[in-house]
């Protein structure tokens, strides 16, 4: 008997019978999906190989004269082996995505990334190595942070290469190409090993800024827009906070410290943090030209996973965005959950607007707007702008998104698109149209797991007008799960 069938068996024996709280509701989750024909535990199922190039069929529309390239996606692939799974979904084996539009066409293709991690489970046939909410098991090989690298979260394009990304561990590099691993990018032979986070922040001038965290000190990294090493300084942090993104204006670096505070380090990784909501949440603002230059914001107590680029103000007041939550619940709960085939229903991440004033008062402004992954038109990044893109739409009994939106902060107003229960919307990604300069001007490409269909589908929405729909969709003959990160490269 396998799972499904244990859990539906579940829901029509008598009351008498014992059941613990997440069985019960996973056995109501699957039966209300039963019959609204929504099963989304689809988009977390395992894909078992690399996936060949492929065509895929259009289905709506046409795709847009001048859209060309590549859009890179990352997230975990496989959660399964016949000796054990993962207990976390940012655990999975790292499965990079690449959607190539040419010519009005569309193809699709899929390759594991080939991580240390991913070697040793291969040869195990089981999941022993520890990650951020996996346990490790008997047979676990760690002699560095490398040794447990997933590389599932996130991708960026640097020197002609493709770097995938996690985040207590180095970059991995891979061709663009044919999507095949080069191996750890080791950005100075001293520094080997050393955390790059999964969200790196771009200069108008094309270096890179990201960070590696250890406690309460992080590792500030330079890169040039070809992957050469330009700086590695140490910074103290006034809390030893979970920090998966932060945001940079073009002369500051933003980084919000919330009160999931590391407190221990034992395995698995998420287990060494507690959430302490009386240390509120602090923001440290760096000097980019000098790190020693530093100013201290001091937050209520929020959550957050990612936050929009930020800008600076002529009067040096700061501006940024992030979804905002209570707490720290996605993280050690409904990550897990998902991996049992259930989820646990939390308070919604609302897109806020945080305000830093030179005279030290700080404003949090909440849209009411739920919304997750939020980019803008890169063209913009570290300068005003007035649009944020993000993901949008919950629903009854499914996780995650169904929608796609941009906010304007001028007018208060939304512009969004909701597909409904049966897709699962995953992270819009700006691209510029040629020629185009004005903040927008361009398209949304938005993939999607499309549970009724069972196949992954790419959308493209013209960015000023999210709300007409797409103008054109493809649907490939083969479901991936659910990605996490992208990056569009043009052809």
């Amino acid at each position: 008997m396998n799972r499904r069938q244990l859990l539906q068996s579940f829901s029509g024996v008598a009351a008498t019978t014992i059941l613990t709280p997440e069985l019960a509701q996973a056995a109501a989750q699957l039966s209300q999906g039963a019959a609204s024909g929504i099963n989304w535990q689809i988009a977390f199922a395992d894909l078992d190989a690399d996936l060949a190039r492929a065509p895929m069929k259009r289905i709506h529309g046409r795709a847009p004269e001048g859209l060309a390239g590549s859009l890179y996606r990352n997230g975990p692939g496989k959660f399964h082996r016949p000796g054990g799974s993962v207990d976390h979904w940012f655990d999975g084996d790292g499965l990079m995505r690449a959607f190539r539009v040419s010519d009005g066409a569309a193809t699709l293709e899929a390759r594991f990334i080939d991580t240390p991690k991913r070697r040793v489970e291969t040869a195990a046939n089981a999941v022993v190595q520890p990650g951020f909410g996996t346990a490790g098991k008997p047979g676990a090989q760690v002699r560095n942070a490398d040794d447990t690298n997933a590389g599932n979260i996130s991708v960026m394009s640097m020197g002609g290469e493709l770097w995938a990304l996690w985040e207590a561990g180095s970059p991995i590099a891979m061709d663009p190409k044919d999507l095949s691993t080069k191996g750890i990018k080791t950005l100075r032979e001293d520094l080997v090993h050393m955390p790059y986070l999964a969200h790196p922040r771009r200069d108008p001038g094309g270096d890179v800024w990201s960070l590696g965290l250890s406690g309460s000190q992080a590792i500030v990294w330079r890169v040039s827009a070809e992957g050469a090493l330009k700086g590695a300084d140490m910074v103290k942090l006034p809390m030893a906070s979970y920090v998966h993104d932060f945001t940079a204006t073009k002369r500051h670096l933003i980084l919000i410290l919330q009160p999931w505070v590391q407190d221990r380090m034992v395995m698995p990784y998420s287990d060494s943090f507690t959430w302490r909501p009386e240390m509120g949440t602090k923001v440290l603002v760096l000097d980019k030209a000098d790190l020693t230059k530093r100013r201290i914001y001091e937050l209520p107590a929020f959550f957050a996973f990612h936050y929009g680029s930020a800008w600076e103000e002529t009067d040096g007041t700061l501006r940024f965005d992030g979804c905002l939550t209570g707490d720290s619940r996605f993280a050690t709960a409904n990550g897990k959950a998902f991996m049992k085939g259930t989820y646990v229903p939390e308070p919604a991440s609302i897109l806020t607007l945080v305000t830093l004033r030179p005279d030290g008062r700080v404003t949090l402004e909440p849209t009411g707007v739920t919304a997750e992954f939020p980019r803008v038109d890169g063209r913009r990044s570290g300068d005003t702008r007035r649009y944020t893109i993000h993901a949008t739409a919950t629903a009854p009994n499914t996780p995650l998104f169904h929608g796609v939106a941009t906010y304007d902060w001028k007018s208060g107003k939304s512009d969004t698109y909701d597909f409904g229960a049966t897709h699962l919307m995953e992270e819009a990604v700006f691209v510029a149209r040629p020629g185009g300069s004005d903040e927008l001007d361009g398209w949304l490409m938005a993939p999607s797991v499309n549970i009724k269909a069972k196949a992954t589908e790419l959308h493209v929405f013209d960015a000023r007008r999210v709300a007409a729909g797409p103008i054109c969709t493809w649907r490939s003959e083969h479901l991936l799960p659910v990605s996490l990160h992208g990056v569009f490269v043009k052809a």
